[in-house]
This record gives structure tokens, sequence and C-alpha cells, in this order.
């Protein structure tokens, strides 16, 4: 098919009209007309027909089957509409969905803040303050009393918002915006208890910022989990989430996957080498954290988008 645009173009110009394209006997069949001639080309333009050969996938060039081209598989077209990367999507299209996801992306629990202290961690505005509430909540309804800590002092109204949030659970809240304020409050907890900690936004491409939270995790001796909001650029995804992997980060919970139609994002962040654990699908900090494993995640990919998407 790319040939066949190709040798298109090449003949009528950039300013062909592609009008069908069809799979033949023996190649593709390609209809176009040119808007700027004033005798138009009749609807039935002389086909170009390309033998079929095996088709051009970036790294992965036998993750298509035989037999799958010109026409993409279906599985590809509906895994297009997520802008995956290249290599990834061709990898994910190979098999089963479900399977594919298993053997190319890495899941896992959430790590357990009452063994290691928890850090959530990532760019400003990615929902870190919204899923450390829910996490807190989680663990209230459990019968636990974890210890909340913020370490964001920069954002105004931000140890306010976390308060509110402690207030209803009835949890108190430490503010510790320096590593050794964060590890005098680390000092009270109880044998057990689980810690939470929520963080300023990081920019991890800033040497200062990165090295602050740095020295935060190293305070707490923090399993640092980070929160990426659904929807970003794919390659904007992979860069941050490979800057977080540098500073010690293992998992990865994203967020706003309730309003997400794409998740290119998402995917791209996790195979930069975090582990996928659960995802954040709305507001309520009661819950609204679901698990991510391979058949929930295949179901989201396929799942039809709705009439907003076809814009």
């Amino acid at each position: 098919m790319a040939e066949a645009m190709a040798r298109l173009r090449a003949e009528l110009g950039e300013e062909a009209v592609i009008l069908e394209t069809r799979r033949v006997a023996g190649g593709v069949e390609v209809t176009a007309a040119l808007e700027s001639r004033p005798d138009p080309l009749p609807t039935e333009a002389e086909p170009w027909l390309i033998p079929p050969g095996p088709p051009a996938v970036p790294e992965e060039p036998t993750a298509v089957g035989p037999g799958a081209w010109p026409d993409p598989p279906p599985m590809a077209g509906a895994l297009a509409r997520h802008n995956l990367p290249a290599p990834l999507a061709a990898r994910l299209a190979a098999g089963p969905l479900a399977g594919s996801l298993a053997a190319a992306l890495a899941f896992a629990p959430l790590p357990d803040p009452a063994v290691r202290p928890l850090l959530l961690a990532g760019p400003p505005g990615a929902g870190k303050t919204l899923s450390c509430a829910k996490l807190a909540a989680r663990a209230v309804l459990s019968g636990g009393a974890p210890l909340v800590v913020t370490t964001d002092g920069a954002r105004a109204g931000a140890a306010e918002q976390m308060a509110a949030f402690t207030r209803v659970l009835g949890l108190t809240l430490a503010v510790a915006p320096q590593p050794a304020a964060l590890a005098k409050a680390l000092a009270r907890r109880q044998p057990g208890q689980a810690v939470l900690i929520d963080t300023a936004g990081c920019d991890p491409f800033d040497p200062a910022q990165a090295a602050a939270l740095l020295a935060l995790a190293r305070a707490a001796d923090a399993a640092m989990l980070l929160v990426l909001p659904a929807g970003l650029d794919p390659a904007e995804a992979a860069e941050t989430a490979r800057a977080f992997l540098a500073l010690g980060a293992r998992h990865l919970l994203p967020t706003r996957l309730d309003a997400a139609r794409r998740l290119g994002g998402v995917l791209a962040g996790a195979a930069a080498g975090l582990a996928l654990t659960e995802a954040g699908m709305g507001p309520d900090p009661a819950g609204d954290l679901t698990v991510i494993d391979p058949a929930w995640l295949a179901a989201r990919l396929l799942r039809a988008p709705g009439p907003e998407t076809s814009a």
C-alpha cells in the first residue's frame, strides 16, 4: 500500500485525491482523481497494481502474519487510534492482545506501604494528591490508620488540600517539605503502620527538582510510585517515565483513565520499564482505583470509541 501511494503521488502529484483503496488479485488498487484538472478523471481510473510484499514493520518485521498485507490485521487497526509507538504496536498486534500485553509489559501489585513507605511522584497536575487520598481511604476502610505525609510546600493550598482529605478520614497529616523533616516525621511511625508520602510536582529533567525528589526518597527509604496522567503524547510519556525510572521509580499508576480515550501514553510509559499497577478512574477520594491486568487493559484498548472520539 505504501509503495502504491508513493507511485500514485509521483504520477499525479500531491494534489491527487484518493477516492478508494481496495485489495485485488495480485496487489492493491488505488483510485484517485485530480481536482485541479478541467476534465476530471473518470470514477474508475486506471489502477496501479503492486505485487504484495512483506510489511515493513520497524524492528520486528515478522510481527504481522503472512496474508495480512496489504490490509492491516484487525488488531492493528483497533490499536492504531491509540498512537502507540510502532515497535510496541507491532508486538501487541502479533497475537491475542491480553497475551501480547503480558509479554510486552510488566504488571505488578502496588508496593505495600506497610512494608516500605510509598512515595507518590510525578509531574505537576498528575493527580498525586488525589491518588494518595484514595490509598489512605482504602487503608482506613480496611481498618488501618496510615501515616500520611505531604512534602509539597511550594504549591499554594497543597497542604490544605491533603489536610481536607485526612480530616475526613480521621487521620493526622504531617507536613515535611525537607528531607530532615521527613525523616523526623517517619520516626513517629508505629510498627507495621503504612506510610503514604505525597510530593510536589517534579520536572525530572530539571536537575534541581530531580535532586530534591531523590533526597526525599532516600530520607524516607521509600518505594517511588510514578503517577502519570493518561492522554499524554506517547513520546513525552516515555521520556518522562524513563527520567523517573532513573530516579528510582519502578511502578506506574496512571490517572484520568475515566476520561482518556487514547492510551498510547500509558503504554509507552509502562514500556519504558515501569510495572503497571492500578488506574485512577475518577475524582472520588473513597475509591475509583482499578487494578490493571492484561485482560482488563486489552478490553479497554479494544473498546469502541464513543461519538466524541470521531472528531
